[in-house]
């Protein structure tokens, strides 16, 4: 069997792995899923690292692994100093190339994913014997997960390195990191710490936007300054503060933001104010991004905290504001002839219309199955008739396309139960009456900006803060059926 055989096959095993520990209630069938996902991790990263610097492997191995096994025995001991780790590690994506392919890699969240490995087998190894933690969750995340790594069996050989990094570096990882959160206990005092790190994260990041824009500095990514360089406006001038992309730095601001509205709606004292201008602070911050996807995350999110706050009667304000928008917008000459004139829709999206409608069709080719995992590319640029090894114009900018394109129709049936089971978590029979329910409208804010901000820019998955708001959705969930 070839290295590249073998990799699918661990592609397979891992993602299996994380279905049998997230639906396993006897300890020797979770314990087989997590061994699983060990080995699917092991065979992808086998064949995916470049060859030669076996010594450097070897050592990076043995360092990795201490330093697992000593965050490990830390999450046993204080189980939320995880989720602190991970929102801490969120924004750190390097730009990494692995084989041919090239990725933004979040490579101190996987330091933190090998802990919670450790601590989770530690954990079903003793007397611990909580199983489904999940909760609604569960099946959905199970399903989604397993069937995405099935289709990497079918996944065209030019696409393979693009599945594997997908599966290695997101899925498996992202998903584990799930399981594990899902396991923390209630704790109404750890639940505030997180949200002060994270609005104080992003206020710190808006400044260093503020800062960039003020001077004219942007950091990593050289696509970024190539293009303020020939922006036609002086004024027009791209931030990505300590991320590599503007998008995703926009999307980490609004769900601070989110947060803090969250405070300054339901909360009735000082930390209010304080909150208030905070999320001040920080959209400022926000606005030189130019993330067109972060303000419509933002503005989607702004809308459901509404109607939580005003139920039935936030329904008549928003209407108005919609249509202000419309009459508003269509009202500017250049955004009339850019969305009715001859160029049309797809010149007022910049050409993702045009992605978006072969990506459609891409999916409507491979219903039932999909492409398979990480073949969106290779495979849309196969019908666009693009040509070069890595074409720029067939990358992605919609999950629920690429979902569909990929893993067929039971893979997009499945991302929908595993979102609506997430939001369902969060906003079902919450009169936002205490803490704890106010924790559950920001992660439920949180879930439904990363969603609609993955409409415009492919990177749910991707993105650990998704699945980490899952986690703790099911967590306060618990909470909430306890009382």
């Amino acid at each position: 069997m070839s290295a590249a055989e073998l990799a699918r096959a661990g592609g397979v095993v891992g993602a299996l792995g994380i279905a049998l520990l997230v639906l396993g209630t006897a300890r020797s069938v979770r314990l087989a899923g997590l061994g699983g996902w060990v080995v699917g991790c092991a065979l992808l990263a086998v064949w995916l690292a470049p060859s030669g610097h076996h010594r450097a492997y070897a050592a990076a191995a043995v360092v990795g692994a201490v330093v697992a096994v000593g965050l490990g025995w830390v999450f046993v001991r204080v189980p939320w100093l995880l989720a602190v780790a991970v929102l801490a590690c969120a924004p750190a994506r390097i730009p990494v190339t692995v084989g041919s392919t090239t990725a933004n890699l979040l490579l101190p969240m996987y330091v933190v994913v090998a802990g919670a490995a450790v601590a989770l087998a530690w954990e079903l190894f003793g007397e611990d014997r909580r199983t489904r933690e999940l909760g609604r969750v569960a099946w959905p995340l199970a399903l989604f997960v397993g069937w995405t790594g099935v289709t990497f069996l079918w996944t065209l050989s030019a696409g393979e390195k693009d599945g594997a990094v997908y599966l290695l570096f997101y899925v498996l990882p992202f998903a584990l990191l799930a399981v594990s959160l899902s396991r923390l206990s209630w704790s109404l005092g750890w639940a505030g710490t997180i949200y002060a790190q994270l609005a104080l994260m992003a206020f710190v990041f808006a400044v260093i936007g503020g800062w960039q824009y003020l001077t004219r500095n942007v950091f990593w990514n050289p696509k970024v300054i190539v293009d303020n360089a020939y922006a036609p406006n002086g004024w027009f001038y791209r931030v990505n503060s300590v991320f590599y992309d503007p998008s995703i730095y926009g999307r980490f601001l609004v769900v601070g933001i989110l947060a803090s509205l969250v405070v300054v709606l339901f909360v009735r004292d000082a930390r209010a104010w304080v909150a208030l201008g905070v999320a001040t602070i920080t959209w400022l911050g926000l606005v030189p991004s130019f993330s067109q996807s972060s303000f419509v995350a933002l503005a989607a999110g702004i809308v459901v905290a509404l109607v939580v706050l005003w139920r039935r009667r936030a329904v008549v304000p928003v209407l108005i504001a919609v249509a202000a928008l419309g009459v508003v917008s269509f009202g500017v000459p250049q955004v009339r002839h850019r969305l009715l004139g001859k160029a049309g829709l797809s010149h007022a999206t910049g050409g993702r219309s045009k992605l978006v409608s072969k990506g459609v069709r891409l999916a409507l080719d491979h219903p039932l199955v999909g492409v398979g995992a990480g073949g969106f590319k290779k495979s849309y640029a196969n019908l666009a008739g693009l040509k070069g090894k890595e074409p720029k114009a067939a990358a992605s900018h919609d999950t629920p396309i690429t979902v569909a394109a990929e893993s067929g129709v039971p893979g997009l049936a499945l991302l929908a139960w595993l979102v609506a089971a997430g939001l369902i978590l969060t906003f079902r029979a919450n009169a936002v009456r205490d803490g704890t329910d106010r924790v559950r409208v920001v992660l439920g804010l949180a879930l439904v900006a990363i969603v609609v901000h993955s409409l415009f820019y492919d990177a749910l998955l991707e993105d650990p803060l998704f699945w980490g708001a899952l986690a703790l959705a099911a967590v306060a969930w618990r909470a909430r059926e306890a009382t």
